[in-house]
């Protein structure tokens, strides 16, 4: 009975020092961790939830939809740009890097097209808070085509730049947010083909 009575007290011993030596470790971190934005558990819960599901970081990083069956680039294509226009989100250049690919490599590649929107008053906006966030300029979406012929559409899951850090100003944040929200209407639209 002594012995497993010393077993425990030593069991107890090193939880008490591992707890210590966490909290060592982590104090400097703490007041960091209470100043981020209200959200920013929830939005890297999500994204471990993901990488840990699928074992693919960039699938935790994106906002994509499956573009309906019938649809075909031509008429997601249209979407895309009206629906942009719409938002006043300014179509400032697209890459059709499937036809770069088959030029380069004289292989056959699947469809895949990058478009970039941007609104440069918001864009300067972020560039001033921070200078990380031309990082993620231009807004881009893509349109893919997976080796099953189906195509889909996905751009950056923005709520790591929203929420992910302390919170912004409240004008950067609304703006953000019509970003945001601003693509996944264009994505969500145009892989229904909805005009």
């Amino acid at each position: 009975m002594r012995v497993i009575w010393n077993v425990l007290a030593i069991i107890g011993l090193l939880a008490v020092i591992a707890v210590g030596y966490a909290i060592y470790v982590l104090q400097p971190y703490a007041g960091g961790a209470r100043a981020l934005d209200s959200q920013a558990t929830t939005v890297y819960a999500r994204m471990a939830r993901t990488v840990l599901e699928t074992g693919d970081m960039a699938e935790a990083t994106v906002y994509k939809r499956k573009v309906e069956e019938g649809l075909d680039v031509g008429e997601v294509e249209d979407t895309l740009r009206m629906v942009a226009n719409e938002l006043n989100i300014a179509n400032v250049g697209e890459m059709p890097m499937s036809e770069e690919v088959r030029n380069v490599t004289g292989e056959d590649f699947p469809f895949l097209k990058i478009y970039m929107f941007c609104d440069a008053r918001i864009a300067a906006q972020m560039v001033r808070h921070s200078q990380a966030m031309a990082a993620y300029l231009p807004c881009r979406i893509v349109l893919q085509e997976d080796e099953q012929g189906q195509l889909w559409l996905m751009t950056l899951n923005l709520d790591p730049m929203i929420h992910g850090g302390r919170p912004l100003p409240e004008e950067l944040y609304e703006q953000a947010l019509f970003v945001q929200e601003s693509l996944e209407t264009i994505i969500d639209r145009a892989a229904r083909g909805e005009f």
